[in-house]
Parts: structure tokens; C-alpha cells; sequence
């Protein structure tokens, strides 16, 4: 009844202003509109409202308070601390009051203010769980995971059943590292609530957090039990057994899932993960597709058919699926250095070369990124690029692999000074190199003795 009494306030309310009415509504019923548009996170409207409420009712201390809150919402901080001065002194009673003033101050980063608000509408004895819960986020902000943890389990004496304080108090036993206390903890509050979804939840992620898998998977089993449409639960439980190898059963849970998603790609692709550990490419190229089918641009889909079909030697389609995964992927890095090398497998050097000018312009502290980049310019002959490539390479990374292949592409261009110069340096950074480079250039054979005999 309460629902709907107020959903028709606020249609009452949205019709006045549609219309351009008058109509008069009482504090309390203003107050109610205004929590509704807050609740939902109209916060227009909720500003609206509050407005219309003040004209009628401009001496109204809860309006004020609600406009106050509605200011810490659209981020009116000047216009919020004008009003909170105002409001001081009349209001130091007023629990929704104080709370405004610690979320003014939890918003301008200044905790320990936040706190003493909070500290002080404690004494009032009203919203307890509520602002426990709030001193404890702050105390979280301060990096004292000790005050938050006392709180949080304040906050729960309050609500033995919050969700929020739970997961909380886990939390602040995890940064603590106190560990023994932490499952003490917990299986006491298991023993009065034993059918707490996010209780066994914690209980599965503690241990497989401890690496004990299997009394993980009892935890997500009884959380399963409580309640069997817990999704994400199941993916949990097939984490486990992924952990100890046993890739089957995984799939077995993860096929549970399926039977209760709506959108099946990532669990298909999932299952094509662990057939694959499990050395069975043909299911597991099967699961990619059934991914795919379900939809046509999940690349993490496409990027594994790649490597799959890379392992059966069907190159061509290894090549395909890498493109595809590609096009709907580009910032990926791996996926680029992926296609680069099937490009360089298939010997189609010229494609490779935009995936490896985005590597260099990515990622231009990689020193192979350049090897590659410049490696591929002087294989089609394009000697000129290769050596603007290498001397850009050679301010980041002065390696004697990079003069080797600038002394290269100089030799090729005929310019043998230049050539004898990068060999020079190439021979003085790491001369243990000089026997491999001559094998993949041959043309510095013949110019190694010059430049020794220069030397001397």
C-alpha cells in the first residue's frame, strides 16, 4: 500500500508540473517525493520537487535538509556548505541532518570530519546499522582495515542479516591477515544462518583463496543449495576444479550453467578453454563455434579457433579467425602481434607491417617490437624505411642487434661509409653477435675486415 501511495503522490506531482498547475501537497508528502526521485536517482526531478516544496513551504528545517542532500547529489558543494552553516544550529538533532554533513565531508576527501558527524548521530540512536556501516567505509578510506572491521561488526549486531557489513568484515580479516579468525568468524555466523547465500559465498571464496578447493566447492555447493539459480556461483565452483585439473568437471558445472543464462557465449567458451587443456581440440573448437554462433563478435572465441586451427596446421583458417578477432579488437596488443606472426608464417611480410607499426607505436619500450618491425621492412626490400625505423629504435634501445641490421640496410643502399659506421658500433656493443648477423646478412661478410682494418 505504501508503494503505491506514493508512486501516486508522485504521479500527482509530475501532472501538476506537465500541466503547469498549482497544487498543494504537505511537507511529508513532498518529503516522500523527493526520497522516491532519490531512490531512483532522478536527481533532476528530486531538485524540482524540492524547489516546489520550499516555495510553499520555505521554512520547512526537513525540506531544507532533503535540498541539502539533493546538492551533495548534483555535486553543489559551495551551495551545500552555505546551507549546512545554516542549518547547524537547529538541526545538530536531526539524524538525515548529520548524515549530509559526514557524506559533505566523505565527498571533499576528509574522513575523520566524515566520522565525527557520524559519531555524533550515533547518540541519537537511530539508523545504527546504517551509519556504523558508513564509519567503517571511512575508516576503509584511512586504510585502517582495525576501526573498520570493529564497525562493521557493529553494523551487524544492528542487522544480523546485512550483506554489506559481512562481506565487509571478510574483507577487513583479509587485509589484516587474520585468517583463523576470519573462518572462526564465519562459520559461527553459519550456525545461526545457515542458509546465508553471501555467507557460503564467503566461505567458498576463503578457501579457494587458501588454494583448498574442494571445502571451496562444499561452500558453493550449499550456496548452490540455498538457492540454484545463483549463476555466477557456478562459474566459482568450475574455477575450482579448472585449479586442480580437473577440466571434465569443470565443464560438467559450466554446462550447468547453461541451462540458466540467457546469453551463453562466454560459458562456451569457457568449456572450449578447458577441452582445450584437456588436449581435445575437436570438442573444443566445437565450443568456440557454438560461442560464436551465439554471438558472431565474441573474439575471444575467434582468437582461440585461431590458435586451434594453428595446432592442426590448417594455417588459412588460423589466419581468418586471428584477422576477424582483430577488426573487433584492434587495441589489443597480443592479438596484434598475434596476426603479425601468422602474417610473417604465411610469408605475407607486406600485411604484417601494420600490426607491427602499431606495436612500435604502442609499445615503443619493447626492443623486439622494433627487431621485428625493421626485420620485415629489409625482407621485401624496403631498405630506406627500415633504416628510419632502426635509427628511431636505436634512441630508446641502444642494442648492437639493431646497428647490425642498420649496417645492413646502409650496405644495401650502397652507402658503405654509414655501413662501416653502424658495424663499428655494432661490433663494440656485443662483438659475441658478430658470427650470428653474419649469417643472417651475408652482405657484412665482406665488411667486417674493412672495418677492422680501419681501426687499426
Amino acid at each position: 500500500m505504501e508503494e503505491f501511495f506514493e508512486n501516486e503522490l508522485v504521479e500527482k506531482f509530475e501532472e501538476m508540473v506537465e500541466n503547469n498547475d498549482e497544487l498543494y501537497f504537505e511537507t511529508e508528502e513532498y518529503e516522500e517525493i523527493i526520497i522516491y526521485y532519490l531512490e531512483i536517482g532522478d536527481i533532476s526531478f528530486a531538485d524540482m520537487a524540492t524547489k516546489y516544496g520550499l516555495k510553499i513551504h520555505p521554512n520547512s528545517l526537513d525540506l531544507k535538509v532533503k535540498q541539502f542532500e539533493v546538492f551533495l547529489e548534483l555535486e553543489k558543494y559551495t551551495e551545500a556548505k552555505e546551507l549546512m552553516e545554516e542549518l547547524k544550529e537547529p538541526c545538530m538533532d536531526n539524524t538525515d541532518f548529520l548524515v549530509c554533513c559526514a557524506k559533505y565531508y566523505s565527498n571533499l576527501g576528509n574522513p575523520r570530519r566524515s566520522i565525527e558527524y557520524c559519531e555524533t548521530a550515533l547518540v541519537l540512536h537511530d539508523e545504527e546499522n546504517f551509519l556504523h556501516n558508513f564509519i567503517a567505509d571511512e575508516y576503509v578510506n584511512l586504510e585502517d582495515p582495525f576501526k573498520a572491521l570493529k564497525h562493521y561488526k557493529l553494523a551487524l549486531s544492528f542487522d544480523q542479516q546485512d550483506d554489506y557489513a559481512l562481506e565487509n568484515v571478510m574483507f577487513c580479516y583479509n587485509q589484516l591477515k587474520r585468517s583463523e579468525e576470519a573462518i572462526e568468524f564465519l562459520n559461527g555466523y553459519l550456525d545461526k544462518f545457515a542458509f546465508s547465500e553471501t555467507a557460503w559465498y564467503e566461505y567458498g571464496q576463503f578457501y579457494f583463496n587458501k588454494k583448498n578447493y574442494e571445502e571451496a566447492i562444499k561452500g558453493f555447493d550449499y550456496l548452490l543449495a540455498v538457492n540454484p539459480q545463483s549463476i555466477g556461483v557456478y562459474a566459482n565452483k568450475a574455477a575450482c576444479y579448472e585449479a586442480m585439473g580437473e577440466w571434465l568437471k569443470a565443464i560438467a558445472v559450466y554446462e550447468e550453467m547453461l541451462a540458466l543464462e540467457y546469453t551463453k557465449s562466454f560459458t562456451f567458451y569457457k568449456i572450449g578453454l578447458c577441452y582445450k587443456e584437456n588436449k581435445q581440440p575437436v570438442l573444443a573448437l566445437n565450443s568456440f563455434q557454438k560461442s560464436l554462433r551465439d554471438d558472431p563478435q565474441f573474439y575471444l572465441s575467434m582468437m582461440e579457433q585461431s590458435y586451434i586451427y594453428e595446432e592442426m596446421g590448417s594455417m588459412k583458417e588460423a589466419l581468418h579467425f586471428a584477422k576477424e578477432a582483430v577488426s573487433l579488437n584492434e587495441s589489443n596488443l597480443d592479438y596484434q602481434k598475434r596476426l603479425a606472426f601468422l602474417y610473417i608464417e604465411g610469408g605475407k611480410f607486406e600485411e604484417s607491417l601494420a600490426c607491427l607499426k602499431k606495436l612500435v607505436d604502442f609499445e615503443p619500450t619493447r626492443f623486439y617490437n622494433w627487431y621485428a618491425y625493421s626485420e620485415v621492412l629489409m625482407l621485401i626490400g624496403e631498405f630506406e624505411e627500415a633504416v628510419n625505423v632502426l635509427i628511431e629504435a636505436t634512441k630508446t634501445h641502444h642494442r648492437a642487434e639493431l646497428f647490425y641490421q642498420l649496417s645492413n640496410c646502409y650496405f644495401q643502399l650502397n652507402n658503405q661509409k654509414k655501413g662501416r659506421e653502424a658495424l663499428a658500433q655494432a661490433q663494440a656493443l656485443d662483438p659475441q653477435l658478430l658470427e650470428d648477423m653474419q649469417q643472417k646478412y651475408p652482405f657484412l661478410k665482406e665488411e667486417v675486415d674493412k672495418v677492422k682494418t680501419k681501426k687499426k
